[in-house]
Order: C-alpha cells, then structure tokens, then sequence
C-alpha cells in the first residue's frame, strides 16, 4: 500500500477537523416595533386682555375766550386784509376774514376796535392818506354790515405812513396795501406782530 496518498487523506481530513466552523451570528433582533405616542392637544391659552394703552395727549392750550389771541385764532391767524394796487375794494379772501372777524365781535360787544388803513409807498402823502382812509372806511362798513355795532368801531388811515414791509417791490408793496384790526383792551390797542 501506498502510504503516500494515506497520509494526505489523513492530513485533508485531520486539517478539515480542525478548521473552525464559521460563526453563525445571531440574527439582529428585529426593530422594536414603532408606538405613535397619543397627540397631545395643547389648548392655547386664553388670550390675555390688555388695557388699551392710552397716550398722555398734551392739548395745545385755547387763548383764553375774548383775548386777542382767540380773536387771532377766530380770524384765520391774521388781522390784515390786503387790497389791489389802488383799490379800496374787498376781494373774496378779505371778506372771509372779515366775516369771522365780525362773528367774533359781535360775540364780544363789550370790546372796541381800530381799523387802520395802509398803502404802499407809491404816489403822494394825500393821496396815500385819502386812499388808506378809503380801505378803513371799507373794511368799517363790512363789519357794520355784518352786525358789528358802529359803537365798536374807529376808522383812521396811516396812509404810506406805517409800513409793515420795508422793500421797495411787489411783494413789499402788496403788504403794505392792507387795513389792520386792532382790539381795544384794557385801555389800549393790542396788535398782532406779523
């Protein structure tokens, strides 16, 4: 016999024991199964009422009723009424004024006025005096007409004589073709500086 081919079966078989057996690995565990958690509802809470939050408003302050102020305020912030070169008519802007002027007068008896009639720098000292007269006599008679006792009114004219703007232009001169309200209070005119 042949030992040869013996010893290599022998070998093949005795190797063949002693190989290691492959690992089975335990399969992985299967995934825990998937548990929806209960919704939970949050109720939302309830809306919180706030106090309206309130701005101190500071309120300009009113002259006080009769004052010249409140006159100012009653005529639309002026006490002038211009006119046209050479005109002693009212236009529509000066019979507004003249309007709430009235309105206030009439409110306040007790109180007297001035009205003063201007012109601009143009022509001669008469004539400017008859023409600033004319204006005074104007604007008076409005008022009269609007129910403002007469009792309550004086007229005179300045004439070129008081001028309100100092350029020798058209816009200069057209200030100055005005008549002027002025109140009698406590003794003396009160005038608005404009």
């Amino acid at each position: 016999m042949n030992i040869k081919p013996l010893a290599i079966s022998f070998s093949i078989l005795a190797l063949s024991a002693c190989a290691s057996q492959p690992q089975v690995q335990p399969a992985p565990p299967p995934p825990p199964p998937v548990v929806e958690a209960p919704a939970v509802i949050e109720e939302a809470p309830a809306p919180v009422m706030q106090e309206p939050i309130v701005e101190e408003q500071i309120l300009p302050q009113l002259p006080s009723p009769g004052s010249l102020e409140d006159f100012i305020l009653s005529s639309g912030g002026d006490t002038r009424v211009y006119f046209d070169y050479d005109q002693y008519s009212l236009t529509d802007t000066a019979i507004a004024t003249l309007r709430a002027q009235s309105s206030w007068l009439k409110s306040y008896s007790d109180v007297n006025i001035l009205v003063e009639g201007n012109a601009d720098e143009r022509g001669t000292r008469e004539y400017n005096l008859a023409l600033g007269a004319r204006r005074a006599a104007s604007v008076s008679s409005f008022l009269v007409s609007q129910g403002v006792s007469p009792t309550q009114i004086t007229a005179l004219s300045w004439g070129k004589e008081r001028p309100i703007d100092a350029r020798s232009n058209e816009d200069g001169w057209a200030r100055n073709r005005n008549s002027n309200t002025k109140l009698m209070m406590e003794g003396e005119y009160l005038e608005f500086k404009n």
